[in-house]
């Protein structure tokens, strides 16, 4: 069977359509944290999400039974942690920056296949970790490296567990459908934020107001803000997502994964278009260098890129 031809202009607008929604939904989670918790947004979020994927499953003959639900499930629980944190992270930093420490994945993918796979590193790769880290520790600011902000180290956390579920969707779920492991995604996501509203309903603790409370509030009586915004980040997610894996199906891997980068900017002209955020210069050069570390690390190889598309 003949190798898929390469569309590589048409996965480039696929990841611009997937940038642009993303990173234009993602600036309002913090409208979303104001009016509700995390756990609420994302067990409300899965609900809707969930019934969007059943709604579209069988007009577009998607197949969203797992072949093996084990690793699925162990892959949907990490990238769900991470997300997890990647949307904490939302209500206390500007989009741009959260954005920037979760595309330090690639970094730790390197050091995990080679830390728990043994696979080589060359000195290209090297420099692309050690670029990555410095771009990292300019974006995030000072704070990273003093410990003066637990905020400000989320992004990087976001972006470990990130790396570590992109390897899991390569090692443990090979032959899934790509609506499989997003719907595995969704509904570990509705299971944490049950399981945190539950935990604060029981156990409820002070929780300030507005966005400020939004790691420790407990389920209330959504606003429309609320649900309107959620219901935006979960079609926006649906879509986005959809569109990075089409990409990924209609180019090669390493060049999908260089574009996917295009999140940065987007994600730093919407905060300047949504909320007049002007990044600094040294959160700019943090980002030029996350991205030449990308660029690095996506260098093609007889293996497979060592990035993967946003489930």
């Amino acid at each position: 069977m003949s190798a898929p031809q390469n569309r590589t202009l048409a996965a480039f607008g696929a990841v611009m359509v997937y940038a642009v929604l993303i990173a234009f939904t993602d600036n309002f989670v913090r409208i979303i944290a104001r009016d509700g918790g995390l756990w609420q947004f994302h067990a409300t979020r899965t609900l809707m999400a969930l019934v969007l994927l059943a709604l579209a499953a069988v007009p577009l003959g998607l197949h969203l039974r797992p072949k093996r639900p084990g690793p699925v499930l162990a892959r949907s629980a990490i990238h769900a942690a991470a997300m997890v944190i990647y949307f904490g992270a939302l209500a206390f930093l500007p989009v741009a920056q959260v954005a920037a420490g979760l595309f330090t994945a690639p970094i730790f993918v390197l050091l995990i296949q080679r830390l728990l796979y043994g696979r080589p590193i060359g000195m290209v790769r090297v420099l692309a970790v050690l670029t990555g880290f410095l771009g990292a520790v300019l974006v995030l600011g000072p704070e990273a490296m003093t410990g003066a902000s637990f905020a400000a180290l989320l992004p990087i956390l976001s972006g470990a567990l990130y790396a570590m579920g992109n390897i899991a969707t390569r090692e443990w779920c090979a032959g899934e459908a790509a609506a499989t492991l997003l719907a595995g995604f969704f509904a570990m996501l509705g299971v944490i934020g049950l399981v945190g509203m539950a935990v604060l309903w029981l156990l409820p603790v002070p929780v300030a107001e507005g966005a400020d409370g939004f790691l420790v509030r407990g389920p209330v009586w959504p606003t429309g803000d609320f649900l309107w915004w959620t219901f935006v980040q979960a079609a926006g997610s649906l879509v986005g997502v959809g569109m990075i894996v089409r990409a990924y199906q209609i180019a090669d891997a390493a060049r999908v994964s260089v574009f996917e980068y295009v999140i940065l900017p987007a994600s730093a002209a919407w905060g300047l278009v949504l909320w007049g955020e002007r990044l600094t210069w040294m959160a700019m050069a943090g980002m030029a260098l996350i991205v030449v570390a990308g660029l690095l690390i996506a260098r093609p190889e007889k293996a497979q890129s060592p990035t993967a598309s946003r489930q």
